[in-house]
């Protein structure tokens, strides 16, 4: 029997060899790693994996979310599996959206991420019951303006101000004085506070915030 073909995306290079370790001598093949939404949709095309292993949040560029909405569009038989820390009922519903076929975070027990990948090659939808009971109960939250300054810290509102300047994690280091994973955290904690998706969503309510107090 052929092996499965697997595809791992995550801009962690230890994460990376992490799910290879878990993975390799368990029926699948390793085909190839991706750092970038950008690489993961040309490994795609070029190697036609059965599955790919997706984080949702990647450093720069596409995300995960925007990369599984690329590969689904290929119309190959590859299938998406999301495996990230994020466990908001937005990133599920939004993942679900682009095409996943599965939601799985990080910190389960190895077998049950082995299991979720074999349901995924079987054509299934491997979601967690408490992921999903979450993601139908929670609302639906949209890009209305929101009083950023009554939900944000003072240095996570700093940050969002510059995001939404456009500028990247390095520069907002540079211009804040702090490391870029210090940003990178804070940018993280600014969109799941404000319920949204990625960043470009967050600095259009910043947008919007500032055009309700003009």
């Amino acid at each position: 029997m052929a092996l499965a073909r697997i595809l791992i995306v995550d801009d962690h290079a230890l994460a990376r060899e992490g799910l290879k370790a878990v993975l390799a001598g368990e029926g699948f093949e390793i085909v190839g790693e991706a750092a970038t939404g950008e690489e993961a949709v040309a490994l795609v095309k070029k190697y036609l994996p059965d599955i790919v292993l997706m984080d949702v949040r990647l450093g720069s560029g596409m995300d995960g979310l925007q990369a599984t909405r690329a590969i689904v569009a290929l119309d190959l038989p590859t299938r998406v599996l999301m495996l990230t820390l994020h466990d908001m009922p937005a990133y599920v519903r939004e993942a679900l959206a682009a095409g996943a076929a599965g939601y799985v975070l990080k910190d389960t027990a190895i077998e049950d991420l082995r299991r979720a990948v074999t349901q995924v090659l079987a054509g299934q939808t491997a979601v967690p019951l408490d992921l999903m009971n979450a993601a139908l109960r929670a609302p639906e939250r949209s890009l209305r303006p929101t009083d950023t300054k009554a939900v944000l810290t003072e240095r996570e509102h700093e940050v969002l101000m510059l995001v939404s300047q456009g500028m990247t994690n390095k520069q907002i280091a540079r211009t804040l004085t702090i490391s870029p994973a210090t940003v990178k955290a804070h940018v993280e904690r600014i969109i799941a506070k404000l319920g949204v998706s990625d960043r470009t969503q967050a600095a259009v309510v910043a947008t919007q915030d500032r055009a309700k107090d003009a």
